[in-house]
């Protein structure tokens, strides 16, 4: 509980497997959960709905509209006053992003922007935050995504923090705290392909 959220004390934690979880009038409140919830690039299963959807032309980009995603994963029911995404945390994210550590995936229908997802990559391991969608699948098909350029540039390991149905439906496991910390250990220090840290321009390639 405390500290601050700049950028060193962020990638820092986010290193050691430890990320900021707190709401309104509360302290900055640091979480490490047990069992932890991930997914290994490889072996996320989409549904065959879900392929399906991917076979029409939605439009994929890689942090081309960042300050979107992360408005847009903040808002609950329409309302931003039941969030956990507060002000200094979006603040907080852009100032990664801008660095190069937090990014976003989005996923366009023509102009409108129906699905995306944002998280911090620390070496070779990415820790998801938040995602959302605006149409059907939104959310899912950015995972794909985010499941193909891991993939292809060396990601091992993508952090969801906590189970959820959503995130299992999708071939999640879970490990224990001690197998965590090992796997970052062994990566979060080493670089990606930084020339395969890109997507396809559009979904039908991931199907």
């Amino acid at each position: 509980m405390g500290g601050d959220l700049s950028p060193a004390r962020l990638v820092h934690a986010y290193s050691r497997g430890i990320f900021p979880w707190y709401s309104f009038n509360e302290p900055i409140l640091w979480w490490t959960p047990e069992p932890r919830c991930v997914l290994f690039p490889n072996r996320i299963a989409p549904s065959k709905s879900l392929r399906k959807r991917l076979r029409k032309p939605y439009t994929l980009s890689l942090n081309k509209a960042f300050g979107d995603v992360i408005h847009y994963c903040s808002v609950v029911d329409g309302r931003r006053d039941n969030t956990w995404i507060l002000p200094e945390l979006m603040y907080a994210y852009t100032d990664l992003h801008n660095l190069g550590y937090a990014h976003s995936i989005e996923v366009w229908a023509g102009s409108d922007l129906v699905g995306g997802l944002y998280g911090v990559r620390v070496g070779k391991v990415f820790f998801g935050e938040s995602m959302f969608s605006r149409s059907a699948d939104g959310s899912k098909m950015a995972l794909i995504a985010l499941s193909h350029v891991c993939s292809n540039s060396g990601v091992v390991l993508i952090d969801g923090q906590v189970e959820n149905p959503h995130l299992m439906n999708m071939g999640a496991t879970l490990l224990s705290r001690l197998d965590f910390e090992n796997i970052l250990g062994q990566n979060v220090h080493s670089d990606i392909d930084q020339s395969q840290w890109r997507l396809p321009e559009q979904t039908q390639d991931l199907a």
